[in-house]
């Protein structure tokens, strides 16, 4: 098939799709909507009725080449060899009709050093569209997988509706914090993931509300962990595991000098700062987790303003709570 050009807004390159991918069949949707009786199950009745709509055509859209990624691996350092992994699967699916595929990817490190603002980024490169599914809420595998339809205010899963209702055939989907998933001994939360990782199994995933195969096989999976010792090793055996370390203090003085000049170059009131912080103020802020140096940056672009400064200065930042990691705004 001719492949078409397609650019997101948020991708900075040109994605042309490599083909037209087929996510079910209609023929099976037909079957079910035909077997509900007229006063029964309105809302799946519904659910089959907008795939028929829709139509079972979405993209597989794919990088036109290598994507000058110098950005990425600017602005999130201690990230490299993820990158790396991302450039070389981009790397075997140019110069040829196949998409993009990605062998899941596990970001395991400790909390607040960008791993869930990683993946969002990765995302944005990717262009395919992002779904983001927190498991530290869950308490059961339906998020994922759907709840069945017999169940009162049942609905599809989170994969379901990403292949269904979205355009493409490929999105990234991000689990975050997958080690902190809870349930019971009857519903598992990381249970639709052993066949979702696979990508043999994933061709045909059967949400639980809808009962119609999806081909769930070229989803992108982005999952994040602090503690891998509560992922099951089946689990962790999908995936490639990237050990992500906190930022050198160099490194996190580039990350925080980036996101000022983010902030300020995202927002009309950025205009009235100086292009570059002052020295001390990136001495307080590399101290801080990636997480926290947001925080702290609006509050001191708040304080300065206050005071019609352009410039922020140290004691504009708020003060580090009396935990470690945790900001406070202490008197």
């Amino acid at each position: 098939m001719e492949s078409r050009s397609v650019v997101p807004q948020s991708s900075p390159f040109h994605l042309p799709v490599a083909q037209m991918r087929r996510v079910f069949a209609p023929e099976d949707v037909e079957r079910k909507l035909a077997k509900l009786q007229c006063d029964e199950h309105d809302s799946l009745r519904t659910t089959y009725r907008r795939m028929l709509e829709r139509g079972p055509q979405r993209f597989q859209v794919k990088p036109s080449g290598v994507p000058d990624m110098a950005e990425l691996y600017q602005t999130l350092p201690n990230f490299t060899e993820v990158l790396d992994d991302v450039k070389r699967h981009v790397a075997l699916a140019q110069d040829c009709p196949d998409g993009i595929e990605v062998t899941p990817i596990l970001l395991l490190g400790q909390p607040g050093i960008g791993k869930t603002h990683f993946a969002k980024k990765l995302a944005d490169l990717l262009g395919t569209g992002m779904t983001l599914v927190p498991m530290s809420s869950m308490t059961a595998g339906w998020l994922l997988s759907g709840s069945s339809s017999q169940w009162r205010g049942a609905k599809p899963g989170k994969v379901f509706e990403a292949l269904v209702d979205g355009e493409y055939a490929n999105p990234v989907i991000v689990v975050d914090e997958i080690d902190k998933a809870s349930g019971d001994a009857q519903y598992d939360p990381l249970g639709a993931l052993y066949s979702l990782l696979e990508h043999d199994t994933a061709q045909n995933f059967t949400d639980e509300f809808a009962e119609v195969p999806i081909d769930a096989s070229q989803v992108i999976w982005i999952t994040t962990a602090n503690d891998e010792r509560s992922i099951p090793e089946p689990i962790l055996n999908r995936m490639n595991v990237f050990e992500v370390q906190a930022p050198t203090l160099e490194a996190a003085r580039q990350i925080a000098r980036n996101l000022y000049q983010s902030i300020r170059g995202e927002h009309g009131w950025g205009a009235h700062f100086a292009p570059e912080p002052q020295d001390d103020v990136l001495d307080q802020l590399c101290e801080l987790p990636p997480r926290d140096m947001r925080r702290a940056l609006m509050t001191g672009f708040g304080n300065a303003r206050l005071e019609r400064r352009d410039a922020i200065r140290v004691a504009d930042l708020p003060k580090t709570g009396s935990k470690k990691g945790q900001m406070g705004f202490l008197q």
